[in-house]
Protein backbone atom coordinates (compact mmCIF):
# COMPACT_ATOMS: atom_id res chain seq x y z
CA UNK A 1 0.00 0.00 0.00
CA UNK A 2 1.38 3.48 -1.26
CA UNK A 3 1.89 6.09 1.79
CA UNK A 4 -0.11 9.48 1.19
CA UNK A 5 2.43 12.39 0.42
CA UNK A 6 3.55 14.41 2.79
CA UNK A 7 1.76 18.02 2.10
CA UNK A 8 3.14 20.92 3.38
CA UNK A 9 0.11 21.69 5.22
CA UNK A 10 1.39 19.27 7.63
CA UNK A 11 4.94 20.39 7.57
CA UNK A 12 4.70 23.29 10.23
CA UNK A 13 1.74 22.64 12.22
CA UNK A 14 -0.53 24.60 9.33
CA UNK A 15 1.85 27.47 9.18
CA UNK A 16 2.13 28.17 5.63
CA UNK A 17 6.25 29.57 5.71
CA UNK A 18 7.51 32.95 3.59
CA UNK A 19 10.71 33.93 3.43
CA UNK A 20 11.21 37.81 3.72
CA UNK A 21 13.94 39.87 3.45
CA UNK A 22 13.91 43.72 3.80
CA UNK A 23 16.26 46.71 3.42
CA UNK A 24 15.80 49.82 5.72
CA UNK A 25 17.39 53.11 6.48
CA UNK A 26 17.87 52.21 10.07
CA UNK A 27 17.10 49.77 13.07
CA UNK A 28 13.57 51.70 14.34
CA UNK A 29 10.64 49.94 12.76
CA UNK A 30 8.19 52.18 13.87
CA UNK A 31 10.27 55.70 12.38
CA UNK A 32 12.62 54.73 9.92
CA UNK A 33 11.84 53.72 6.25
CA UNK A 34 11.26 50.53 4.40
CA UNK A 35 12.53 50.47 1.65
CA UNK A 36 12.88 47.20 -0.30
CA UNK A 37 11.16 43.80 0.42
CA UNK A 38 11.41 40.59 -0.85
CA UNK A 39 9.47 37.28 -0.46
CA UNK A 40 9.72 33.61 -1.58
CA UNK A 41 6.89 30.82 -0.96
CA UNK A 42 7.79 27.38 -1.01
CA UNK A 43 6.77 24.08 -2.42
CA UNK A 44 6.78 20.69 -1.44
CA UNK A 45 7.56 17.55 -3.94
CA UNK A 46 5.85 13.86 -3.33
CA UNK A 47 8.74 13.11 -0.75
CA UNK A 48 8.49 16.03 1.36
CA UNK A 49 11.53 17.88 0.13
CA UNK A 50 11.31 21.47 0.16
CA UNK A 51 12.09 24.36 -2.80
CA UNK A 52 11.98 27.58 -3.44
CA UNK A 53 8.56 28.29 -5.44
CA UNK A 54 7.17 31.77 -6.19
CA UNK A 55 8.91 35.22 -5.46
CA UNK A 56 7.76 38.74 -4.71
CA UNK A 57 9.64 41.78 -4.83
CA UNK A 58 9.47 45.32 -4.71
CA UNK A 59 10.92 48.98 -4.18
CA UNK A 60 9.34 51.19 -1.39
CA UNK A 61 9.00 54.86 -1.24
CA UNK A 62 9.87 56.22 2.61
CA UNK A 63 6.60 56.68 4.31
CA UNK A 64 5.50 60.44 5.11
CA UNK A 65 7.93 61.75 7.64
CA UNK A 66 9.55 58.51 8.10
CA UNK A 67 13.47 58.99 9.24
CA UNK A 68 16.32 58.15 6.77
CA UNK A 69 19.78 57.19 8.81
CA UNK A 70 23.14 58.38 6.57
CA UNK A 71 24.78 55.18 7.96
CA UNK A 72 21.98 52.51 6.67
CA UNK A 73 22.02 54.18 3.76
CA UNK A 74 25.13 54.00 2.92
CA UNK A 75 25.65 50.37 4.47
CA UNK A 76 23.04 49.11 2.03
CA UNK A 77 23.60 51.60 -0.94
CA UNK A 78 20.17 52.64 -1.35
CA UNK A 79 19.29 55.84 -2.42
CA UNK A 80 15.75 56.15 -1.35
CA UNK A 81 15.13 58.78 -3.76
CA UNK A 82 16.24 58.13 -6.54
CA UNK A 83 13.22 57.03 -9.68
CA UNK A 84 15.70 54.64 -11.04
CA UNK A 85 14.67 52.31 -8.09
CA UNK A 86 10.82 52.32 -9.24
CA UNK A 87 9.28 52.21 -6.01
CA UNK A 88 6.19 51.93 -5.07
CA UNK A 89 4.34 53.59 -2.38
CA UNK A 90 4.32 51.50 1.05
CA UNK A 91 0.55 51.09 1.00
CA UNK A 92 0.36 49.37 -2.66
CA UNK A 93 3.36 47.22 -2.03
CA UNK A 94 2.17 45.75 1.62
CA UNK A 95 -1.18 45.34 0.27
CA UNK A 96 0.15 43.73 -2.96
CA UNK A 97 2.10 41.02 -0.54
CA UNK A 98 -0.47 40.53 1.70
CA UNK A 99 -2.84 39.52 -1.23
CA UNK A 100 -0.06 37.80 -3.15
CA UNK A 101 0.63 35.46 0.46
CA UNK A 102 -3.01 35.10 1.07
CA UNK A 103 -3.66 33.33 -1.77
CA UNK A 104 -0.74 30.99 -2.31
CA UNK A 105 -1.95 30.54 1.55
CA UNK A 106 -5.32 29.58 0.74
CA UNK A 107 -3.72 26.95 -2.09
CA UNK A 108 -1.14 24.89 0.38
CA UNK A 109 -4.51 24.99 2.21
CA UNK A 110 -2.35 26.37 5.36
CA UNK A 111 -4.47 28.45 8.04
CA UNK A 112 -1.65 31.39 8.48
CA UNK A 113 1.71 32.28 7.49
CA UNK A 114 4.87 32.32 9.05
CA UNK A 115 7.85 34.75 8.31
CA UNK A 116 11.00 32.75 7.69
CA UNK A 117 14.44 34.96 8.23
CA UNK A 118 17.72 35.77 9.17
CA UNK A 119 17.71 37.36 12.08
CA UNK A 120 14.03 37.31 11.77
CA UNK A 121 13.08 39.36 14.90
CA UNK A 122 14.38 42.24 12.43
CA UNK A 123 12.57 41.56 9.53
CA UNK A 124 9.41 40.53 11.32
CA UNK A 125 8.84 43.71 13.17
CA UNK A 126 9.75 46.42 9.95
CA UNK A 127 6.65 43.91 7.98
CA UNK A 128 4.14 44.02 11.12
CA UNK A 129 4.88 48.09 11.17
CA UNK A 130 3.82 48.95 7.62
CA UNK A 131 1.11 46.81 7.87
CA UNK A 132 0.16 48.18 10.96
CA UNK A 133 1.14 52.09 9.68
CA UNK A 134 -1.24 51.73 6.06
CA UNK A 135 -4.01 49.40 7.96
CA UNK A 136 -3.85 46.77 6.58
CA UNK A 137 -6.64 44.44 8.45
CA UNK A 138 -6.51 41.20 6.63
CA UNK A 139 -2.78 40.49 6.90
CA UNK A 140 -1.56 36.55 6.31
CA UNK A 141 1.50 36.50 8.58
CA UNK A 142 1.22 35.54 12.42
CA UNK A 143 1.83 38.64 14.17
CA UNK A 144 4.71 37.20 16.45
CA UNK A 145 5.63 33.15 15.78
CA UNK A 146 8.49 33.39 13.47
CA UNK A 147 11.00 31.30 11.95
CA UNK A 148 14.83 32.46 12.53
CA UNK A 149 17.28 30.56 10.38
CA UNK A 150 20.41 32.53 12.61
CA UNK A 151 19.36 30.06 15.35
CA UNK A 152 18.51 27.03 12.79
CA UNK A 153 21.90 27.43 10.81
CA UNK A 154 23.89 27.79 14.43
CA UNK A 155 21.89 24.72 15.66
CA UNK A 156 22.54 22.36 12.21
CA UNK A 157 25.81 24.44 10.89
CA UNK A 158 27.35 25.99 13.74
CA UNK A 159 27.28 29.69 12.01
CA UNK A 160 24.99 32.06 12.33
CA UNK A 161 26.02 34.93 9.95
CA UNK A 162 24.21 34.23 6.87
CA UNK A 163 26.99 33.65 4.49
CA UNK A 164 29.35 31.46 6.48
CA UNK A 165 26.05 29.40 6.41
CA UNK A 166 25.39 29.51 3.35
CA UNK A 167 29.23 28.25 2.63
CA UNK A 168 29.16 25.40 5.25
CA UNK A 169 25.91 24.33 3.33
CA UNK A 170 27.69 24.72 0.29
CA UNK A 171 25.23 27.17 -0.99
CA UNK A 172 27.21 29.72 -3.86
CA UNK A 173 27.15 33.32 -2.40
CA UNK A 174 28.38 36.45 -4.03
CA UNK A 175 28.95 38.56 -1.30
CA UNK A 176 29.24 41.63 -3.97
CA UNK A 177 25.25 40.87 -4.28
CA UNK A 178 24.54 40.64 -0.43
CA UNK A 179 22.30 43.73 1.21
CA UNK A 180 19.81 43.32 -1.75
CA UNK A 181 16.67 42.39 -0.19
CA UNK A 182 15.84 40.16 -2.94
CA UNK A 183 19.29 38.47 -3.27
CA UNK A 184 19.24 37.60 0.61
CA UNK A 185 15.46 36.24 0.67
CA UNK A 186 16.77 34.05 -2.22
CA UNK A 187 19.86 32.75 -0.42
CA UNK A 188 18.15 32.78 3.05
CA UNK A 189 15.41 30.39 1.36
CA UNK A 190 18.02 27.75 0.14
CA UNK A 191 19.57 27.84 3.16
CA UNK A 192 16.13 27.23 4.91
CA UNK A 193 14.89 24.91 2.52
CA UNK A 194 18.73 22.78 2.74
CA UNK A 195 18.63 22.79 6.62
CA UNK A 196 14.75 21.58 6.74
CA UNK A 197 15.30 19.35 4.37
CA UNK A 198 18.79 18.16 5.80
CA UNK A 199 16.84 17.03 9.16
CA UNK A 200 14.04 15.21 7.12
CA UNK A 201 17.31 13.28 5.17
CA UNK A 202 18.77 12.25 8.88
CA UNK A 203 15.19 10.69 9.84
CA UNK A 204 13.84 13.86 11.32
CA UNK A 205 10.53 14.12 9.87
CA UNK A 206 7.73 12.78 9.72
CA UNK A 207 8.04 11.59 13.35
CA UNK A 208 7.97 7.89 13.82
CA UNK A 209 4.59 7.00 15.15
CA UNK A 210 4.88 3.96 17.87
CA UNK A 211 2.32 1.13 17.08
Amino acid sequence: MSATPPQLNQRFRGYFPVIIDVETAGFNAQSDALLEIAAITLKMDEHGMLTPDECFHEHVVPFEDANIEKAAIEFNGIDPFCALRGAKEESEVMKDLCKHIRKLQKQADCQRSVIVAHNATFDQSFVNAAIERQGIKRTPFHPFVSFDTTSLAALTLGQTVLVKACEAAKIDFQQSQAHSALYDTQKTAELFCYMVNRYQSLGGWPLEQSE
